[in-house]
Order: structure tokens, then C-alpha cells, then sequence
């Protein structure tokens, strides 16, 4: 393995870091109380990758075993118990787990706990997954066409 090829020309390096302080407002928040904080977007990175953190309350939430065509999703567990499925079992994770789910990895995660849990989500490469967070809060309201396309567009494919 090697580096990739340059994606910066310059020769003096520059100012561009992005700074989130913590404590920041999330950018949606689901009407069951869970926030998503939007801490890079694929816009953001010119596409390289995705970041989110995800505050989720006491209540059961979370997607159900799907899998992606083209990007690898990552978790990072920062605070309380998330079940993650890995494709073949939901394993119970806690803070400082990570699980890694490449291209057409077979995935899930639910708070099952009772309890507050948040973690990092990451999206390689930076796919617009805003659109799909935000989308979800109609989900309900879309035909069973609707939600097929709208699932097909953001490259989220069920297991029945």
C-alpha cells in the first residue's frame, strides 16, 4: 500500500481547519429525541468521507440489517451500549468499540439498552447522507414507491 496522489498542490501549506466546538447545536433532531450532529460532511471533505455523531435517547432506535454498493460505514461507540449487527449477530458494544463495515457489508444498529448512547458514524466515501438522515423524518408520509425510490437513491438496501 502506498499514498494516494496528491489532492493539495500548494507549496506553503494553508489556513482551512474546520473548529466544532462541543456543545454545538446538532443540525436535525428526530421527534424521537435523537440528534445528529452533521461534524463533516462529504460536501465538506470534497467527497473523501463523512462524519456524524449520533445522540440517541433511552428508546429503541436505530435501522434494521442493510447493506450499502458504495460506501464502507464505521461506528465508533462514545458513551452508553449500542447493538451493532455485524451480519451475522448483534454484538453489544460500549464505549471505545469500533466496528467497520466495508462496501456490501451487512449492517445494523439499534439502542436497545434503556439508557442514553451516542457514537461517530462514518461514510467513506462522503456520500450525501444528509439528505438520507433528513428524508427519513417523511419516511412515513411516501408512498411504497416513494420510499423504494428514495431508498434506492441514497443506496440503502433492506434484507427482507
Amino acid at each position: 500500500m502506498t499514498y494516494p496522489p496528491p489532492i493539495y498542490h500548494g507549496e506553503e501549506g494553508e489556513v482551512s481547519a474546520l473548529y466544532r466546538p462541543d456543545g454545538s447545536e446538532p443540525e436535525l433532531v428526530y421527534p424521537n429525541g435523537t440528534r445528529v450532529h452533521y461534524l463533516s460532511s462529504g460536501a465538506s471533505t470534497g467527497g473523501l468521507f463523512g462524519l456524524y455523531r449520533w445522540e440517541c435517547g433511552p428508546g429503541v432506535t436505530g435501522p434494521d440489517p442493510h447493506f450499502h454498493n458504495t460506501l464502507t460505514e464505521s461506528f465508533f461507540i462514545l458513551s452508553g451500549r449500542m447493538d451493532i449487527y455485524n451480519g451475522k449477530e448483534w454484538l453489544d458494544t460500549g464505549p471505545g468499540d469500533y466496528v467497520h463495515v466495508p462496501a456490501g457489508g451487512i449492517h445494523g444498529f439499534k439502542n436497545r439498552s434503556g439508557e442514553p448512547a451516542s457514537m461517530l458514524l462514518h461514510f467513506s466515501p462522503g456520500a450525501p447522507r444528509e439528505g438520507y438522515f433528513e428524508g427519513l423524518v417523511r419516511i412515513a408520509e411516501m408512498t411504497d414507491d416513494e420510499r423504494r425510490e428514495f431508498y434506492l437513491d441514497h443506496d440503502n438496501h433492506w434484507l427482507d
